[in-house]
């Protein structure tokens, strides 16, 4: 399917039934919405866990109704060691995502050798469903595409539970 005519997220967590998955396998991303807010945290800021308004909108709220429906939402993420600051950044804000009911965990790179992954950034809806991420060499969105193909929907499955067996959960998880 192109990329223009995949669904967005809102409307894959709404469709999913008991589970959205999501691993992450880059050290830096360059998406248009992560720049102003890294450009900020690199000044200093930092979100403020008593103003949840502040918060990335309207992400959360989209994982929390899904969360709500009883649909699991867990995020991985492997990450090289020391971490970058990107890494840093993202570390530092997700304990937003995990008030809004994903679960996330942490996988050092160096961990994760011997896992069969799949070449991109994914997310898998209910077992069946996968939507990739393309991204350019510096992280930019090259575009997501959406496939049920399922030699695909196993590899990302089997990756997926691999890499969160061994992962650490995001609050025990500390940056290296």
């Amino acid at each position: 399917m192109s990329s223009s005519s995949v669904p967005g997220f809102a409307e894959l967590l709404s469709q999913a039934q008991h589970s959205a998955v999501h691993l992450e396998m880059r050290d830096a991303y360059s998406v248009d919405r992560e720049r102003e807010s890294f450009a900020r945290w690199r000044a200093g800021h930092r979100l403020d866990p008593d103003d949840r308004a502040s918060w990335w909108r309207p992400w959360l709220d989209l994982i929390s109704e899904t969360v709500a429906r009883n649909v699991v939402v867990r995020r991985a993420r492997i990450v090289s060691e020391p971490v970058s600051e990107y890494i840093r950044y993202e570390h530092s804000g997700t304990f937003t995502n995990v008030a809004a009911g994903e679960q996330v965990r942490w996988l050092p790179r160096r961990r994760a050798s011997d896992i069969a992954l799949p070449g991109n950034d994914f997310w898998l809806f209910d077992g069946a469903l996968v939507r990739w991420n393309h991204f350019t060499g510096d992280g930019a969105s090259a575009g997501p595409e959406l496939t049920d193909a399922p030699a695909a929907v196993k590899l990302c499955a089997t990756a997926f539970e691999s890499v969160w067996e061994r992962a650490v959960p995001h609050d025990q998880y500390e940056i290296h």
